[in-house]
């Protein structure tokens, strides 16, 4: 038995249930988490923005010990420390041969399934399938995954802090230094100061950028900005965006843009305030089915800007997420930071409410 946060519907609450956990079967993994993050995607779930069949144990960015293996298992053993990718890699897809590991052809299989590889979940209570967000489930004591879905790292790195690097760090400093081409000395402009906008920033301040304009709302959150690498910050609320970007940019505009909240209106104002011949990078996830208007001719031909999507960072997870635990090590990444609250299984709807009102960078449950 696990104790899991399970959401039954569309803006259902969740609720603390006790479910059977099947053994893993053939190439997958049973992992004791240690932590997991609270994302913004998780709500997205929840809120009924993006699809996923209920009931569902939500979470997605988490970090634990492999307890069991199934059969056919090489890359890990019990006893590893592991980070779980929400995206599995199989190494052999036609996107991962292109270097797309994150549109893995394998790994994306289950995303929205509610099930692993097979489509089926491991959960179960009273002989019903209890679906699991991603290809995780990381609001339980345990959750089984996929063999290529996890990823083994040194056991000195916390796995409280490791968690992180599952999605949000990977995602938004995946972002700056897979995605975009940032160049040494370039501007770069993040709207959306969140858990994954600071890893935009830090980021960019990694990959050279040196005028790092960081834009919310929120007082706060432009605060924690600076202490990730912001050089300036706009709040939105009080100020006109549009205008003083390029004020911030010899009257051009950034060099990169980049959205991170996943609205269309700010994803055409992350548009209208990258220079011609600049980037602008969709981080965010938009609701399925909204539109936003253009003018292609002035907006992409004529300004021959750039407009590119981003999918968990870009990220090669075998390579990066090693790498940036490393970085986290070594000192040159900052994850304590992004830690404003550690809570409890049964406190994650009190970390809903609290990322929705822009109180925090990310709850951490610690099981």
């Amino acid at each position: 038995m696990v104790r899991a946060a399970v959401c039954h519907g569309v803006g259902a609450p969740l609720e603390i249930e006790e479910l059977d956990l099947d053994p893993p079967g053939p190439r997958e993994v049973q992992v004791a988490l240690a932590a997991s993050g609270v994302c913004h995607s998780d709500l997205s779930v929840q809120n009924g923005s993006l699809p996923q069949p209920f009931p569902v144990v939500l979470g997605h960015e988490g970090a634990g010990v492999v307890e069991r293996v199934g059969v056919e298992v090489t890359r890990v053993s019990p006893g590893d420390h592991v980070v779980i990718s929400w995206v599995p890699q199989c190494g052999a897809c036609f996107a991962c041969m292109h270097d797309q590991w994150e549109l893995c052809e394998v790994g994306s299989a289950g995303l929205m399934t509610g099930g692993l590889l097979d489509g089926t979940s491991r959960f179960r209570r009273n002989d019903e399938p209890v679906f699991q967000m991603a290809n995780a489930g990381t609001f339980a004591t345990s959750t089984i995954v996929p063999d290529i879905g996890v990823v083994k790292i040194d056991h000195e790195i916390p796995l409280t802090h490791a968690a992180l690097i599952g999605c949000g760090v990977l995602t938004g400093f995946g972002a700056a230094t897979n995605t975009a081409d940032i160049r040494r000395g370039d501007s770069v402009a993040v709207i959306g100061c969140g858990g994954v906008g600071l890893n935009v920033i830090q980021g960019a301040a990694h990959a050279g950028a040196e005028r790092i304009i960081a834009i919310d709302q929120v007082a706060a959150k432009l605060e924690l900005a600076e202490v990730f690498g912001a050089t300036d910050t706009i709040n939105a609320s009080e100020t006109d965006v549009t205008a003083v970007v390029p004020e911030l940019t010899a009257g051009r505009g950034a060099d990169v843009a980049f959205e991170v909240i996943g609205l269309p209106a700010t994803l055409a104002q992350a548009l209208a305030i990258t220079r011609r011949g600049g980037q602008t990078v969709a981080v965010g996830v938009p609701k399925l089915g909204a539109t936003m208007e253009l003018d292609p001719a002035l907006d992409i031909v004529m300004m021959e800007k750039r407009l590119i999507g981003c999918w968990y960072g870009g990220s090669n997870v075998a390579r990066d997420i090693p790498f940036l635990a490393n970085l986290y090590r070594d000192g040159a990444l900052k994850l304590d930071e992004l830690i404003s609250k550690r809570i409890q299984l049964d406190e994650v709807n009190l970390a809903f409410t609290d990322m929705q009102a822009g109180a925090v960078a990310r709850s951490v449950i610690i099981y």
